[in-house]
């Protein structure tokens, strides 16, 4: 399996509920919308909501000792975000900023664990999630030891693309628009590498013919052989 590859994506969590559950969380919820770089939530912030992301994306970040914000992941439509917390009962372990205009539900914490308790068969997809994100974090800190700055890279667009084909189809030709809208410095916070490494990688998967780039826009020409390049052995 490539570094950064998940088992397979999934459908966000609110995909997978059934129509009387979505309109029991509405009518606990109360709708937001979120301007581009709008913190959703803030690293170190007390738990008291979660929320579910019905348009949008948005970034997980870290901040480090010396002040500076590491990429750990992705949310986009139909995922949940903050849940570990208000589970948990401690603080929030990130910051999850709108890349694009988010609008969500957000739901305070006593009224979703209610939920949860009136649906128990949805505690399990909500611990099966926080699970698979806890197992992705273990790719990426895998990949950062095994493999090379542009197989990481063309495993991680690998990863956004069948994310991205969850969300919105393929173009005729089969190319697929990443849906994030992530810059250079922001793919290469997620996967430890420095812009230069990045923009060297890209240029030579475009060279390949395997991506279309743009301004914070990556399509991916030809998914099958971007796996197949990020597979390559050192």
């Amino acid at each position: 399996m490539p570094p950064y590859a998940a088992s397979s994506p999934r459908p966000g969590f609110w995909a997978v509920l059934d129509p009387a559950q979505r309109a029991a969380l509405r009518r606990a919820a109360r709708p937001r919308q979120y301007p581009v770089k709008t913190p959703l939530v803030y690293q170190g912030d007390e738990s008291d909501h979660v929320i579910i992301m019905e348009r949008g994306w948005a970034k997980v970040t870290s901040a480090t000792e010396d002040g500076h914000d590491v990429v750990l992941a992705v949310r986009g439509p139909g995922d949940l975000i903050a849940e570990s917390a208000v589970l948990g009962g401690r603080t929030r372990s990130a910051t999850v900023t709108a890349l694009s205009p988010v609008r969500g539900l957000v739901v305070s914490a006593a009224r979703f664990t209610g939920f949860l308790d009136e649906h128990p068969d949805v505690w399990m997809l909500v611990t099966s999630t926080f699970v698979q994100r806890l197992d992705d974090s273990d790719r990426r800190l895998t990949a950062q030891m095994s493999s090379r700055g542009p197989q990481r890279l063309a495993a991680l667009l690998t990863d956004l693309a069948e994310l991205s084909a969850l969300h919105a189809p393929p173009a005729p030709d089969g190319s697929i628009e990443i849906g994030p809208p992530l810059s250079q410095e922001e793919l290469g916070s997620w996967m430890d590498a420095s812009r230069e490494t990045v923009a060297r990688a890209l240029n030579g998967l475009r060279g390949r013919g395997l991506i279309r780039t743009g301004w914070r826009k990556i399509v991916i020409m030809d998914l099958p052989g971007l796996r197949e390049f990020a597979k390559e052995p050192d």
